[in-house]
């Protein structure tokens, strides 16, 4: 295994930079031994930048490894003019550790902006459950305040869907005394319910 490769300072002159550009050349060509020494001389201050970045363990071990993946794939994009193999590894470790960060974050809130959606939805259905309940109490009760007759007619019509002639035939009573009855009954709910016209 080889020793790490301290952090280049970036000057033209500086033998580890001209070493790494070497080896990131042999990388660009497919050589996996180049990828194993530019990985040993990397890895360390990659991990580095990703943990200060993502600060969990596990994913920032993800991340790292993405990014040296990532030098492998795009060792032929590297240009020494314009910078150093570290500069261009910690450039590429940031972003990538940025974006995992972002990607977090979003994941985060879509997860609780459904939550918020859930819970209103959940609660939006119990609310209509119970001003339907409370609906239908109120009409019962003022129900209850209508003539037998009104009643009858009202229950025969609007329950059971049939027609002022069908109700009369039903109550076995004349069509106008039903027409009147509903009509009044109707009246009657309405003030009852509180409805105005």
């Amino acid at each position: 295994m080889n020793r790490p490769v301290p952090f280049s300072t970036g000057r033209s002159c500086d033998p580890v930079r001209h070493d790494l550009d070497d080896v990131m050349q042999k990388v660009a060509h497919g050589d996996k031994q180049a990828f194993s020494t530019l990985y040993d001389a990397l890895a360390p201050m990659v991990s580095g930048i990703v943990v200060k970045v993502v600060r969990d363990r596990a994913q920032s071990e993800e991340v790292a490894q993405e990014v040296m993946i990532d030098l492998w794939r795009q060792a032929a994009r590297y240009r020494p003019d314009a910078g150093s193999v570290t500069t261009w590894a910690a450039t590429i470790a940031h972003r990538r550790a940025v974006d995992r960060v972002r990607s977090a974050q979003a994941a985060t809130d879509r997860e609780h902006a459904q939550a918020a959606r859930e819970h209103t939805t959940a609660f939006d259905e119990v609310a209509e459950q119970v001003e339907t309940r409370l609906e239908s109490e109120q009409v019962r009760r003022c129900l209850q305040g209508l003539t037998e007759l009104q009643h009858q007619a009202v229950t025969l019509a609007y329950y059971r869907g049939l027609t002022y002639r069908e109700v009369a035939e039903a109550l076995r009573a004349p069509l106008p005394t039903i027409k009147t009855r509903m009509r009044d009954g109707l009246i009657r709910l309405r003030d009852c319910m509180g409805v105005t016209t």
